[in-house]
């Protein structure tokens, strides 16, 4: 339903939220035949206007060849969908699907977490347009028979940073209570428009003494995209001491502290707090305070059509507790007939500076405690960023004794063959014999010392015209890198200096990967990478070593249960998440026997044994 509205709007509608809003509430109204004779609120959404008519008549069109009901949760989404893209961007909002919002709502009326429920208090500290308080009063209605207008007067609590969310919010349990029967003049709400990080609950809510159940979906804003102004705010709370922390962060804290001494909440939200560097503070946070916390994490399954990250459900009750409940599930287990199965994990066990490991965490505890971690052992490396590569990086369209030729736009441009080093991209590794077809060339503007410097302009110039020439015809594209904030040695330098130095003896590897990682050995100190990742080593035998120990079952069962998943099964490699991997003590007999034996069964076999790990044959 949502592309033909989209279309429709994009053509018909002003971005307007009240021109919008009146749209859908008339189209809602008309399309269940629902006449609306007291509420003044929604009297006010309803078209009258001649002009207006017209496009809800060609819009009721399109709802109508949709084929699909205009429920309630038909409107919700939709509301949610035509969210500018600009504010997606800053405020973080996204449609939680109804799934997700009847299984958070269930859990956290669960096992008498309320002890009074006809006066709970359930709020929603980010509720964009309403979607979750919707989903909490119909089950609240079904459990005490109350009334809306009681409900939305005293149970419910919504609070957004969108004066235009808090508007359809009041909407959508406007029209869930005149659908059933509560067509009354004014319905009562306890709906803010707000900052949630600086929001002052005691001051701004009516007799406020915390919340037994906080649900919701936390904005979803990366920390590249936060303005200054949110990034003060964010030093306020101590979940945000770490890195630099994503918008989602700080809500598990700010919903926390204003739960009632049992009380409970129940969030959907990113998974990346397990183990990623600005989720450090937080999960010192929980250890801390060591709440009752079950997670059921989707892994490597997109959730949200609208977001391409991954995510988890959250149900902590601020109640003490040794352990942590933790599955990895489908979506699709979520309402089977089959309870969900959960193991515990003791927070004891559990490092907050590392990451957490929650899955099959005592085989990984006893991987990471034995030898001595990767990290220690050797220098992972990212390859260069020129933060463009478009236009240094290329295949030679051709090349004669002097110049490479390189196409852009139809046009073919001499490159000196001087001026440019191998490079490889080493994402696209799949094993030696392929190595030489990914090799391609890089503009490289600097020296070839072992500490490479840029090349000074004027000698750029008079040594390498072609290329200088080349380079400044697409400088209004390389002065746009970091948004044109970018502060560089010369504007034809890279985006950032990493990698540029000669590396003799790497092992390159990609940064993701569905399987046991292909990795390349390569001892050409001219070739250069990027995209993937590098071991250095001090020598073939070394990296003969560790490659096969990167290749071997156990290494991949290690990445597959603790590092950051993506879609279709691909999991990091990032040295972050591998960086703990713990390297037996082999004596130098048992790494040369490793080096060199080629037959993988028997070589897993060998080395899950000095591991004391046998891997069922389920696992993979």
């Amino acid at each position: 339903m949502e592309q033909p509205v989209f279309s429709f709007l994009s053509k018909n509608c002003s971005s307007d939220p009240l021109a919008i809003d009146r749209l859908f509430v008339s189209a809602f109204l008309q399309a269940n035949d629902i006449t609306v004779y007291n509420n003044d609120f929604i009297k006010s959404y309803i078209i009258s206007d001649d002009s207006e008519k017209q496009v809800l008549v060609s819009f009721m069109e399109v709802v109508r060849n949709a084929s699909i009901p205009f429920s309630i949760e038909r409107l919700i989404e939709l509301y949610e969908f035509v969210i500018s893209p600009a504010d997606k961007v800053v405020n973080g909002a996204v449609y939680t699907p109804e799934i997700i919002r009847n299984f958070i709502i269930e859990k956290v009326f669960d096992d008498d977490h309320i002890e009074n429920i006809e006066q709970a208090k359930i709020g929603d500290i980010s509720c964009g347009c309403g979607g979750f308080l919707y989903t909490a009063a119909v089950k609240l209605k079904s459990i005490t028979q109350l009334s809306y207008q009681e409900i939305f007067r005293s149970n419910i609590i919504g609070i957004d940073i969108q004066s235009y969310s808090i508007t359809r919010t009041k909407i959508i349990l406007s029209l869930l209570a005149i659908i059933e029967g509560e067509d009354i003049d004014e319905l009562v709400f306890n709906l803010f428009v707000g900052d949630t990080l600086s929001f002052d609950f005691t001051q701004q809510i009516p007799n406020f003494n915390g919340f037994d159940v906080i649900v919701g979906n936390p904005p979803y804003v990366c920390s590249r995209h936060l303005t200054k102004n949110t990034k003060d705010k964010l030093r306020k709370w101590t979940v945000c001491n770490s890195g630099h922390p994503d918008l989602y962060i700080p809500f598990f804290q700010i919903g926390i502290e204003n739960l009632k001494e049992n009380g409970v909440l129940g969030y959907i939200t990113m998974n990346s707090f397990f183990k990623s560097l600005n989720g450090r503070s937080l999960r010192e946070y929980f250890q801390q305070q060591r709440f009752d916390f079950k997670i059921i994490d989707f892994g490597s399954e997109q959730i949200f059509r609208s977001k391409n990250t991954y995510t988890c459900i959250c149900i902590i009750q601020r109640t003490r507790s040794e352990f942590i409940s933790f599955a990895r599930i489908n979506s699709n287990a979520l309402f089977s007939k089959a309870s969900i199965k959960m193991t515990s994990v003791n927070y004891s066990d559990l490092d907050h500076y590392k990451g957490w490991n929650l899955q099959d965490s005592s085989i990984i505890a006893k991987i990471e405690m034995t030898g001595v971690p990767l990290g220690q052992l050797y220098k992972t490396r990212h390859g260069i960023a020129t933060l463009k590569n478009s236009i240094y990086i290329f295949k030679p369209l051709q090349e004669d004794s002097k110049y490479y030729y390189v196409l852009v736009d139809k046009t073919s441009y001499p490159i000196e063959k001087e001026i440019c080093r191998s490079i490889v991209n080493s994402n696209k590794l799949n094993g030696n014999s392929q190595f030489e077809e990914i090799i391609e060339k890089v503009i490289f503007p600097y020296n070839n010392d072992n500490n490479p410097k840029s090349i000074p302009e004027e000698q750029f110039v008079r040594l390498y015209p072609m290329a200088y020439e080349y380079l400044k015809k697409f400088r209004h594209i390389l002065d746009s890198r970091d948004k044109g904030n970018g502060k560089y040695e010369k504007w034809y330098c890279f985006g950032r200096t990493q990698s540029l130095e000669k590396m003799k003896y790497k092992l390159f590897f990609p940064k993701i990967s569905n399987k046991s990682p292909s990795c390349v050995i390569n001892s050409d100190d001219n070739i250069l990478f990027y995209n993937g990742q590098a071991i250095i080593g001090q020598s073939l035998d070394e990296l003969r070593f560790i490659k096969k120990i990167m290749e071997s079952r156990l290494f991949w069962y290690y990445i597959k249960t603790s590092s950051k998943p993506y879609s279709s099964n691909y999991y990091s490699l990032n040295g972050n998440y591998i960086k703990n991997f713990g390297v037996y003590n082999f004596s130098e007999e048992e790494k040369n026997y490793i080096a060199k034996e080629d037959n993988m069964n028997k070589l897993n076999t060998f080395i899950e044994c000095k591991y004391g790990i046998e891997l069922s044959k389920e696992t993979f």
